[in-house]
């Protein structure tokens, strides 16, 4: 069986969610990096793989796979354990509330794309892109604080498993630190992302695990 090939960028919430699920499913992989500093991403051989010029890429089965929700749901109904969402319909759409937060509503307005193409029409500087980041990520992660108030939470966004909500929490926490948002006010996602993070398959994701590249 050929190896599937991940292409991403170290720093790119969305690559790190699919290497968060490579690795709690066991996939073996070869990574590739596509440089967004070098505008990688949007040359011809890339848009090739994805259209749209965005990270992730996976290479897998035959098929070029993008969007990182799409390739997560492939990789769950491809190896089903360890299972990403419960069985219940209802605590399974509870789980995807919280994780479309954050990949739909937090991480397109910050996409970095957005950002200097606001800055740039406005002229904003360094600041102004800052202060754009930390207003949305704050607001966005204030509603999910306030999603994982729920009985069926324990030391991950269900129980006892980590899953498909809390494979998209972690990467966003970690561009909330980056852009100096604070996080005092959101003990429940704190203390879950410290626990994911202490477990193999997520210490392994992260970017400074995976960091071939200056910052």
């Amino acid at each position: 069986m050929t190896t599937p090939v991940l292409y991403d960028y170290w720093r790119s919430s969305a690559s790190y969610r699919v290497r968060i699920t490579l690795n709690l499913k066991d996939i073996a992989y070869q990574a590739v990096t596509i440089d967004l500093q070098t505008q990688q991403h949007v040359g011809v051989e890339h848009k090739a793989r994805n259209p749209q010029g965005f990270v992730p890429a996976l290479d897998i089965d035959g098929r070029m796979m993008t969007q990182s929700l799409a390739i997560i749901e492939y990789l769950d109904s491809r190896n089903p354990a360890p299972a990403l969402l419960p069985a219940d319909p209802a605590e399974a759409a509870r789980l995807r509330a919280i994780a479309y937060a954050i990949a739909m509503e937090i991480h397109p307005i910050c996409n970095p794309s957005v950002v200097a193409h606001h800055a740039a029409a406005f002229d904003g500087s360094n600041d102004d892109r800052k202060i754009w980041m930390q207003h949305f990520i704050d607001k966005g992660l204030r509603a999910v604080e306030a999603l994982a108030d729920h009985p069926a939470s324990g030391r991950f966004l269900h129980g006892d498993s980590p899953g498909l909500a809390d494979i998209v929490l972690v990467p966003q926490l970690y561009n909330a630190r980056r852009w100096e948002v604070s996080l005092d006010d959101m003990p429940r996602l704190t203390a879950i992302d410290a626990v994911c993070r202490d477990l193999p398959a997520f210490a392994a994701a992260a970017p400074e695990a995976v960091n071939n590249a200056p910052s």
